[in-house]
This record gives structure tokens, sequence and C-alpha cells, in this order.
């Protein structure tokens, strides 16, 4: 089937997300500048640059992630594995602003070591990042739309031990979730390798 985007799909719902997947998602969690901390998942995440390490989630709309952002210019990126996927989507509950999600899904909040804004104590991993760039994006025509994107460069990367396998980070241990379409989400059980190859012309 092919159809444009503007005179819609003829599906039961909506098919692009499971076309982009699987996707990264970025729990995100932050300070406001009264020191209220909010936890959120994004699966519009992505790491963008590696020399400054830069990576980016974009929300659909303001929500506090974005707002308490905006106060502080700081955020942590927390890795959401397989044994945290259910408090991860409790974190994603509509709570009023102000609300501590860490309380709502049972999670520690740690101190992060350069950065204001809380870690997932549970979590295997977590960049802690500083603020660069907060952005509207724009349609073909110019016109700013509703999500809002935000860049952080990475300060400070925190990994728990038990997740390396020869000095690596094992993605078999970590299980990482990622977004998948519709309601589904999928995790890592195993990997394979391939190499890039080397032009002999």
């Amino acid at each position: 089937m092919f159809y444009k985007f503007d005179d819609g799909h003829g599906l039961p719902h909506d098919p692009l997300k499971a076309i982009v997947s699987p996707r990264p998602i970025g729990w995100i969690s932050s300070r406001s500048a009264e020191g209220k901390i909010n936890l959120a998942p994004y699966s519009f995440f992505n790491m963008i640059s590696t020399k400054p390490c830069l990576i980016m989630f974009s929300s659909e709309g303001r929500k506090d992630s974005v707002t308490f952002i905006e106060e502080t210019r700081e955020f942590a990126a927390n890795l959401v594995s397989a044994n945290l996927s259910v408090a991860m989507n409790k974190t994603s509950v509509n709570a009023p602003l102000g609300v501590s999600e860490f309380d709502y899904a049972g999670l520690n909040a740690a101190d992060c070591r350069l950065i204001g804004a809380p870690r997932v104590a549970e979590a295997f991993a977590t960049l802690e990042c500083v603020v660069t760039d907060i952005r509207h994006p724009t349609d073909r025509h110019g016109n700013p739309v509703q999500a809002i994107m935000v860049t952080g460069e990475v300060v400070g990367v925190h990994i728990d031990e038990a997740i390396l396998t020869n000095g690596l980070v094992d993605m078999t241990k970590a299980q990482p979730v990622s977004r998948l379409g519709y309601m589904d989400f999928a995790t890592v059980s195993e990997t394979f390798q391939m190499f890039r190859p080397k032009w002999e012309g």
C-alpha cells in the first residue's frame, strides 16, 4: 500500500511509530528551580553526536520535564532495563505539576555528581546532561509544531558494573527496553556483530 500522509492511512491505528522503531526510551529526570523533582519516559530520544556527546529528547507538547529543564538547564537520562519496565510505565502517568513520579512508581531518587537533577538509583546507567538547546521544530511550511526538542551535552556517566562484560556494556545483561508502535515494547535478549567494511577499490 501507499498513502499520502495528509490523506490518512485508512488502517485501524497509525503505523508510523511502528515503522520508526525500535526507539530507545529516554527516562528523563529533572528538578525545578524550587526543588520539585520529575521523572518521565520519552520514546522520541536518541544520541546525536559523540564529540561532544549530545543527546536529545522531544516532548509532544509542554510537560513538566520541559518546564523544569527550562528553569535549571539540566536533566538526567536514565536507562530503562527490563526489570524497571513496569516502574517506567508508571512514571508516564499524567500527574499534577510537582507530584514526584519517583514516589508514585516506588523508585529511589539519588543525587547526581555534576548536576542538580536527580537520577534513578535503580537504573543500570544514567547520563548527566547540561542543556545546549531547546527549540520548537517546524513543519515543511515553516510553522512551529507542538513538539519541544531538548538537546543536552553529557557531562557525567553512571554505569553499574553489573552490566559490564570484559569492560564492555553487555546489552544482554542491561536488557534495555525499547518502544515500538501502538502499546508494544521490546527488550534485548541477544545481539550480533557486524563490522563496517573498508573500501579497497
